[in-house]
C-alpha cells in the first residue's frame, strides 16, 4: 500500500468549517510537502481549479501547475500527481511543460486527468464547457497527443479537438514509457476511457466492498482489451482518535451542514455536471470526495485494520485528506502507518511455509 495525500491548495477540505489552520500559501505548501516525504508519504495530489471549491469562490487557493514546479525543486522523493484538465491546456504545450517538470524532479512528476465539471469557474476564465460525453471525446484526443509528444522524435496528429503537425518535444520526460496517468469518473464514458488510455484508476471514498467491484469491473474492462494491469487508488478522509466515541465526535463536528456556506452552489454545479454511480448526501457535501465513505474514521487500529480491507480489495494506493494536515498527518505517519505494516508482517509470519 502506498499512502498518498491531498495537498491543501485550498486551505482545508471542509466546507463546514471556515478556519482550519492551514492556510492556502506557498510557505504552507513547500512545508508540508518536505515534511510528508520524511515521515513516510509516497505521493501528493495537487489539484487543479482557479476557484477555491471548498472555502469559496472568494478565497484564496494555489495554482497547480507553478506550485508543482515549485515543489519538484525543493522535495526529493514525492511523487507529484497534477491534475490536469484538457479544457484548460492545449495538449502539446501541457506535454512540454510536464516534460520540463519531470525532468526537474528526477522523474518524479506523474497527471492527474481530470474532465472539467465547473461551468461557473470555466465561463469565468474564457474556457470553452463541452457537456459530459463531449469532455471525454475530447481527452482522448488530448491524451493521444500528449502520449505521443512524450514518445516520438517528431509528432504529428489531426483529430476533432486538436491539431499538431510534425511537433518536436526535448528533453522527453525522465519517466519511462511515460509518466503515470491517473483519472477517475464513474460514467460509462469515463471508465471505457481510462480502461484504454490511462494507467492507473482514482475513486470516491467508498466501503471497501463497494471499492472491491469497481475494482472488478475496470480490471475486466481491461483485460477485454488485452492491455497491462491497471493500478487503483482510493479518496479518503481520516479521523483518528484514541476512541472510537471521540472520532464520531469529530465526524459530528464537521458534518454540521449549514447550507449557507460559500462553497455550498459551486457544489451544486458540480452535481449538475458530474455522472455519479449514486446519491450524494449532505455529509457528502462538507467533505470532499466523499472522503468519509471510506470509514477511515476511529482509533488507530480501527484505520489500520480498514486499510487492509482496501489493500485486499485490490487498493494500491490511499489518497487522504487531514484536518489540520500537518498535524493529523505527522499523528498517521506514527500511528497509523507503522501498524498497517505491522498487520502485514504478522500475516506473512503466520502463513504456512510453502505460501
Amino acid at each position: 500500500m502506498r499512502f498518498g495525500y491531498w495537498l491543501p491548495v485550498f486551505g482545508g477540505w471542509l466546507r463546514n468549517v471556515p478556519d482550519e489552520g492551514m492556510e492556502a500559501t506557498w510557505e504552507y505548501a513547500r512545508r508540508l510537502a518536505r515534511r510528508s516525504e520524511q515521515i513516510g508519504f509516497d505521493l501528493t495530489l495537487v489539484a487543479e481549479l482557479n476557484l477555491n471549491d471548498i472555502k469559496g469562490p472568494e478565497a484564496p487557493s494555489l495554482d497547480a501547475w507553478s506550485t508543482a514546479a515549485a515543489l519538484a525543486a525543493v522535495t526529493e522523493r514525492l511523487e507529484l500527481m497534477v491534475a490536469v484538465r484538457p479544457t484548460f491546456h492545449p495538449p502539446a504545450l501541457l506535454a512540454k511543460q510536464a516534460a520540463n517538470i519531470d525532468q526537474i524532479s528526477g522523474g518524479r512528476l506523474t497527471l492527474n486527468v481530470v474532465s472539467s465539471w465547473w461551468a461557473g469557474e470555466a465561463k469565468q476564465y474564457g474556457v470553452e464547457f463541452d457537456q459530459h460525453d463531449a469532455r471525454y471525446a475530447r481527452t482522448a484526443e488530448w491524451l493521444a497527443v500528449v502520449s505521443g509528444m512524450w514518445s516520438q522524435p517528431r509528432f504529428s496528429f489531426a483529430g476533432r479537438f486538436y491539431k499538431v503537425e510534425d511537433a518536436i518535444l526535448e528533453p522527453k520526460p525522465v519517466a519511462r514509457p511515460r509518466p503515470t496517468i491517473y483519472a477517475g469518473g464513474e460514467s460509462d464514458a469515463a471508465k471505457q476511457l481510462i480502461a484504454r488510455d490511462c494507467d492507473a484508476y482514482l475513486m470516491h471514498g467508498d466501503p471497501p466492498e463497494r471499492v472491491a467491484a469497481k475494482i472488478a469491473d475496470m480490471r475486466a474492462r481491461r483485460e477485454r482489451l488485452g492491455l497491462p494491469p491497471l493500478r487503483f487508488g482510493v479518496a479518503a478522509y481520516v479521523v483518528c482518535a484514541d476512541s472510537e466515541a471521540a472520532a464520531q465526535a469529530e465526524v459530528a463536528r464537521i458534518t454540521d451542514v449549514r447550507q449557507s456556506a460559500a462553497g455550498y452552489a459551486n457544489y451544486q454545479d458540480w452535481l449538475a455536471n458530474t455522472q455519479l454511480e449514486q446519491q450524494v448526501s449532505l455529509e457528502d457535501y462538507s467533505v470532499s470526495n466523499r472522503g468519509l465513505r471510506a470509514g477511515l474514521v476511529g482509533t488507530r487500529e480501527q484505520i489500520a485494520g480498514r486499510i487492509r480491507e482496501f489493500e485486499r480489495a485490490g487498493v494500491d494506493l490511499v489518497l487522504l485528506q487531514f484536518s489540520p494536515q500537518y498535524e493529523e498527518m505527522e499523528r498517521f505517519a506514527a500511528e497509523v502507518i507503522p501498524l498497517v505494516g505491522e498487520v502485514k508482517a504478522g500475516r506473512r509470519a503466520a502463513a504456512p511455509r510453502g505460501t
